[in-house]
């Protein structure tokens, strides 16, 4: 938790409250981040439009949990209906000691934090699915209550086993069946959501790249079904930030080379979350706009051109482009597709197309 709204302000560059108590958020802050990606800085550079806009990753900052939040300790349902509403989850756990930031446990134990979030999310699904299988299962007015099905009942059976054990829902394992059925039924829970675990270090074991903490929290992660864990330090990054505001890009290079060449996590954070939500992106890219288009892995040709606008999506016709590595390769340092078109590489899909990660896309058409 230590942490959580200073991070935000890093991956945001925002000013959000970041006192040392807890709860000093309590309305959820929301903001957008860019995606950092070196082919979309090389896009820019050769297209040099006025308007620059990267991909973006929507954060939102929401109120630390404590113990007992499912029962509303704390900001208890508050905090549980904010993270319900989200697609995945960065959970900022501390392992640092520090007589100037307060613990609200009283002690620093990251992974009796973890126990103690999870379980209360756990608890939080288990009220939740309760609730959404009476309404399921019970028969409206004047009606016959409702079939279920074999795939609907493993999942809930399965589910609420899990939840009660606090354990999450994810790690029940289900079939694609299972979860179209069920999904019906609970479309929101917390513990399917994606996890990546951030583990707020001192500057100093940041640096040193060790903490006692580390290995134990590994281990607990493995045993909880897994998950990406990556260590940072909100100090470290404040240092490096202010650096880079003070004398620009130089600077931050004085400090990373003054602490033996540690670099920022910052940019893997937010690629990491990025990838979780199973997002990839496309460029459009014009003397007027270089710009990357935000999908789901897996978009077809014209839902990706919905993404523009739905009149792209309504009356696509085709989609006109390049791979990236194809045009850098190829285009001879000009901003034009004239070398690709002649080499075969610059080619027309139809709707059937699967989009990927980093297409160069001119759509085409029609509404009329």
């Amino acid at each position: 938790n230590v942490g959580k709204s200073s991070l935000f302000n890093l991956l945001t560059e925002q000013g959000a409250a970041a006192e040392n108590f807890p709860f000093c958020t309590i309305d959820p802050n929301e903001a957008q981040c860019g995606v950092p990606d070196q082919r979309f800085k090389w896009l820019c550079d050769l297209y040099k439009p006025p308007s620059k806009v990267p991909a973006k990753l929507l954060v939102t900052d929401i109120a630390g949990l404590i113990k007992g939040a499912s029962e509303g300790a704390g900001l208890g349902n508050a905090f549980l209906s904010h993270i319900q509403a989200v697609d995945g989850i960065y959970h900022c756990v501390r392992a640092f000691e520090s007589d100037e930031v307060i613990h609200v446990d009283d002690s620093v134990d990251p992974v009796r934090d973890l126990e103690t979030i999870q379980s209360e999310l756990c608890k939080k699904d288990l009220a939740y699915v309760k609730k959404q299988i009476t309404a399921h299962e019970t028969a409206k007015q004047g009606q016959k209550a409702p079939k279920l099905s074999e795939s609907y009942i493993s999942a809930r059976d399965k589910i609420v086993a899990h939840l009660e054990e606090d354990k999450p829902a994810f790690m029940a394992g289900f079939t694609d069946s299972e979860i179209a059925d069920f999904k019906v039924c609970a479309p929101a829970l917390i513990t399917t959501k994606p996890i990546i675990y951030l583990v707020n270090l001192s500057k100093k074991n940041f640096i040193a790249k060790k903490s006692k903490w580390l290995p134990r929290i590994a281990d607990w992660v493995t045993s909880h079904g897994g998950g990406t864990v990556i260590p940072f330090s909100v100090e470290y990054e404040e240092e490096v930030f202010g650096a880079f505001q003070a004398g620009g890009a130089a600077a931050k290079q004085e400090v990373i080379a003054a602490h033996q060449g540690t670099k920022s996590v910052l940019p893997r954070i937010i690629k990491c979350g990025y990838k979780e939500l199973n997002l990839i992106y496309f460029f459009t890219a014009g003397e007027k706009e270089v710009r990357a288009w935000n999908i789901y892995n897996g978009s077809l040709a014209p839902q990706a051109a919905g993404a523009i606008h739905s009149d792209f999506e309504r009356g696509f016709i085709k989609a006109e482009l390049c791979a990236y590595d194809d045009f850098k390769e190829h285009c001879g340092g000009k901003a034009s597709m004239a070398n690709l078109k002649s080499l075969g590489k610059y080619r027309q899909e139809g709707k059937n197309y699967v989009v990927k990660d980093g297409d160069i896309i001119e759509f085409k058409f029609n509404v009329s």
